[in-house]
């Protein structure tokens, strides 16, 4: 009963406008935590607590704080929970309906009006209310506060709109100071538009502008003159000192260049002034471009150790020797290069010795080479193999991959000189095939060689080999025990029976009692152009301890190809000189000119110990045995220097770095182990 009768008070009390429980179900729709309280009475009817609400005057609202709450009046004892309830709903109602009214906020905020109001929007009929047009900048409640207004049933809406209430305002900024949607009348930083146009304008007598730039001027004017000027002027202030060099910050006032010791150069500083040019054999003056006089003590030659020479670490097996080269055996004692071979066990084999090589490190082209060497042992006992050779960079001696098709070739034809064993595919030649004259695999860059193979260039159509150039290779005259020295040329393809045109003019010996023609002229590996000189029995280590002087001078020209020749010398005295025509075309075996060595050439300095050079009396051979170089030179004709492993006439650089293993793998013995192939020949095979 008490809550019917508070409901029929409420409704006694509620205005003609707008009830308290419409405005109640209005603020639900925006607070879910409005909920409803159900009647236990036995009719079990949903009912309300109401209170009576009291239209709101136009004058500016009391805030909640000093308002008294008017559920309090109407509190009965035992709803003391649901009278609470609906005390809260009320104080949060009122307050949304000041909001929405202007009496908290006024006329700023999202629900600010203006000072004038707009005409009440007209009555519709069945209790909706037409919603007028809503402007931001109007008194008219906006379209939410339309939207969140519930009327009760059968009841019509209040016939005009609450009076907007008199908020604070500004007499610059109107009521419509706060609004997100307009730009801030202060801040032209986030509105430049208007500066936008200043930004167009230029004038060219504005003081600011040219303050501006004479600022900038002045600036840049300082700066160089402190950076520039400065030091120009101080070093014209200060004294100079032409005394000589100083240390410690000073300059070096004479132009000196620092002195580093023990650096190795291509003219070794040892080397006398006196042997720094001499008129070769030619009559062409020479000019020495290398030398090394081996006068410092202590000098090794393992990998790294030595910008120019390189000691061997490997069996020597192309010539069948007896000895392992070790790097250990190779040192400067005594102002020479030692070369020792020793009997010892290692590697299986029973000798040991050392092998130098300059291969990819100093060549040259052309020249004349000198070396100072006391032969090891004496001139009487057969069996050392003393060595001072070149070969061309392409091949690298003791590595059998790099030599296979290439040493000893010195050929720049397109012919049967090229093929493999020197013969066609239908067995001709004749005398090549019924002889077995070449057991060559071919050369395999020849100028045969199809476009786009394996070359190293210039051009697959330029014929490439590795061909030598003994300076010596010595020996002894087993019928007339005295000590000796082959100078030879070794060439391929090979002249029919080896024989080589070893008669005046082609062949020139200057001294007929001391240098022979050699008897040996080749086999089927190479075509051996030699001769024979004696020796000098006081330049062996055992015999005397001098240094016999042994070269060789030549000089190939690949446009006048007519024009080369090697001349061999002992002692600076000529010995004998082969020509181009020694080497020149053989019909009978259906080749063309071999050509006097075009290649970059590197030098090699050996003691080795094998049957198949000369037989070897064990019996008076003494052991350990040395080889002594005194220095090695070479010169080159003034104006005609060409230095270097790989010319741009004849590069090996690219070639040698595209086919590393075989270079660096003495163990590979063939290129096909190496894993390459041979370039087709386009004669032999075709393209």
């Amino acid at each position: 009963m008490a809550s019917h009768v508070g409901v029929q008070e409420s409704v006694k009390a509620r205005p003609t406008t707008t009830t308290m429980g419409d405005r109640l179900r209005k603020s639900r729709a925006h607070d879910n935590s409005y909920a409803p309280v159900h009647n236990t009475s036995p009719r079990g009817a949903r009912t309300y607590n109401r209170t009576p609400y009291v239209q709101p005057s136009t004058s500016p609202a009391p805030t909640p704080s000093s308002s008294t709450p008017l559920v309090g009046r109407h509190q009965r004892p035992g709803y003391s929970h649901v009278r609470s309830q609906s005390s809260v709903d009320y104080h949060r109602t009122e307050t949304t309906q000041a909001v929405a009214t202007g009496a908290i906020g006024g006329a700023f905020g999202p629900y600010s009006y203006e000072h004038t109001p707009a005409p009440p929007p007209p009555r519709e009929a069945q209790g909706h209310r037409r919603q007028g047009s809503v402007s931001r900048f109007t008194n008219t409640p906006s379209q939410s506060s339309h939207s969140h207004e519930v009327h009760a049933p059968g009841r019509q809406p209040s016939r005009r709109a609450a009076a907007a209430p008199a908020g604070a305002t500004s007499t610059t900024a109107g009521a419509f100071l706060y609004d997100t949607k307009d730009p801030e009348l202060d801040d032209e930083l986030h509105n430049p538009a208007a500066l936008r146009k200043l930004d167009r304008q230029c004038d060219l007598f504005s003081g600011r502008g040219w303050m501006n730039v004479g600022a900038i001027v002045i600036i840049c004017l300082g700066l160089i003159i402190l950076f520039c000027g400065y030091p120009v002027i101080i070093a014209f202030n200060k004294p100079h000192i032409l005394a000589g060099g100083y240390n410690l910050g000073g300059i070096n006032g004479t132009g000196q260049v620092p002195d580093l010791p023990n650096l190795p150069t291509l003219i070794d500083k040892d080397t006398p002034d006196e042997a720094r040019t001499r008129t070769g054999f030619d009559g062409q003056k020479y000019n020495l471009v290398f030398s090394d006089e081996f006068n410092t003590d202590g000098r090794t030659f393992y990998p790294g150790d030595d910008p120019f020479w390189e000691a061997m670490d490997y069996h020597y097996w192309p010539t069948g020797d007896l000895e392992w080269y070790d790097p250990a055996q190779a040192i400067t004692k005594d102002g020479a290069l030692v070369i020792t071979l020793e009997e010892v066990r290692n590697h299986d084999l029973n000798f040991r010795s050392a092998m130098l090589q300059t291969w990819n490190k100093f060549c040259f082209t052309t020249g004349y080479i000198e070396v100072a060497v006391s032969l090891p042992g004496n001139a009487h006992t057969p069996g050392y193999w003393p060595g001072a050779w070149t070969m061309g960079n392409l091949g690298r001696a003791g590595y059998g991959a790099t030599t296979e098709g290439t040493w000893p070739y010195s050929y720049d034809s397109c012919d049967v000189g090229t093929f493999p064993n020197q013969i066609t595919k239908d067995n001709t030649p004749d005398v090549s095939y019924r002889t077995g004259l070449s057991s060559l695999p071919g050369q395999r860059l020849s100028s045969c060689t199809c476009p786009g193979s394996d070359h190293p260039g210039p051009s697959v159509s330029k014929g490439r080999g590795a061909p030598e150039i003994d300076i010596i290779e010595a020996q002894i005259n087993n019928y007339l025990r005295h000590g000796e020295v082959s100078q030879s040329l070794q060439v391929a393809p090979f002249n029919a029976g080896y024989y080589w045109g070893n008669s005046t003019p082609a062949t020139i010996l200057y001294n007929n009692d001391q240098t022979i023609i050699n008897t040996y002229r080749g086999g089927p590996y190479q075509q051996c152009v030699s001769c024979v000189s004696a020796t000098n029995s006081s330049n062996y280590v055992k015999g005397g301890g001098g240094f016999g002087k042994y070269g060789f001078e030549y000089w190939s020209n690949p446009k006048r190809r007519s024009e080369g020749f090697v001349t061999w010398s002992v002692d600076n005295e000529a010995m004998w000189t082969a020509t181009s025509s020694a080497v020149g075309p053989d019909s009978e075996a259906q080749i063309s000119d071999r050509i006097i060595s075009e290649e970059p050439m590197y030098i090699i300095l050996n003691l080795g110990l094998s049957p198949s050079f000369q037989g070897i009396d064990f019996k008076n051979l003494e052991f350990p045995a040395t080889m002594l170089v005194d220095y090695v030179r070479v010169y080159q004709r003034a104006g005609h220097e060409n230095l270097g492993c790989s010319p741009s006439s004849y590069p090996t650089a690219d070639y040698i770095n595209d086919h590393i293993s075989a270079y660096t793998n003495p163990n590979l013995t063939t290129w096909e182990a190496a894993n390459f192939t041979f370039p087709r020949n386009r004669l032999y095979d075709g393209c």
